[in-house]
């Protein structure tokens, strides 16, 4: 018997290691391959599209906030992954019938480790999470010589995440976390979650630097240009999403990112001073 607790410290108790995973999270799901999981996973979403090979065969069970139980049921699964924040609450209270429900809750890279240690174990794959841990560590040590704020200027960053209205994220989120490792300061750090804002608001609050994710909102060079015109003094940039919002196995990779990014956001920041 194997028992271990999920970030909301939920007790699960599984009899063998799980032999038939439904996972409702997309970085979850890149991190279950990552772990050297195949056949082991038998549902993910519709928005799980790494590996793009799962996305084409395996078994999709609906978004992620809209899921399909009865054909969850039907895969007889042994485990679900859900996120407090990504997944329905009450959808994933009503899994638990189904099967042992493991929920995330990531606010913190400390977080986003803790679970990857934690599936880690519940899956039997210790010692790859231990060596994607390890290599994470070692790449956000790298990261912290090249936050804007050692250079002695951190600029006042919106990061917005749809459109029809703005809305950005704010202090209790996984990509403010992000933001304050690259040492950018988020001007919405006071709010919480994810608040609709106004290009007002980001006037009034000075902001100079304004990032335009890539999800959940796709947004587009044309929206930087319509921006700009209201903020015309602002430094305006389309971003990778799953750089700063996935919080599995991917976080192995985005350090180089994040340098290269914040390498063109001093350029930049210098070319308006000239």
């Amino acid at each position: 018997m194997l028992s271990v607790k999920d970030q909301l410290n939920h007790l699960l108790e599984l009899s063998t290691i799980p032999s038939r995973i439904v996972s409702l999270v997309p970085s979850q799901t890149e991190l279950l391959y990552d772990l050297g999981l195949d056949e082991e996973v038998v549902g993910i979403t519709k928005f799980c599209v790494h590996p793009a090979s799962w996305f084409r065969i395996k078994t999709r069970v609906g978004g992620t906030k809209a899921i399909n139980r009865e054909l969850i049921a039907s895969l007889r699964p042994d485990l679900i992954i859900a996120n407090k924040e990504e997944n329905n609450k009450e959808q994933v209270e009503s899994l638990s019938t189904i099967a042992p429900v493991f929920i995330s809750d990531i606010h913190t890279l400390e977080d986003a480790v803790e679970m990857i240690s934690l599936v880690g174990i519940i899956t039997g794959k210790q010692e790859a999470a231990g060596h994607i841990i390890q290599t994470i560590n070692n790449n956000f040590t790298r990261l912290a010589n090249h936050r804007l704020q050692t250079t002695g200027h951190q600029p006042r960053t919106a990061y917005l995440i749809w459109r029809h209205p703005y809305m950005t994220a704010g202090s209790d989120t996984f990509i403010h976390e992000i933001l304050s490792m690259c040492g950018l300061h988020n001007v919405f750090e006071n709010e919480s979650r994810y608040p609709a804002i106004t290009t007002q608001e980001l006037i009034a609050r000075n902001t100079a630097l304004v990032l335009l994710s890539s999800e959940p909102y796709p947004f587009k060079q044309k929206h930087v240009e319509e921006l700009q015109k209201e903020l015309p003094h602002a430094t305006i940039l389309l971003v990778d999403g799953e750089m700063f919002s996935w919080y599995g196995s991917r976080l192995q990779y985005v350090v180089d990112y994040f340098i290269k990014l914040l390498q063109s956001i001093q350029l930049l920041v210098q070319e308006q001073k000239s």
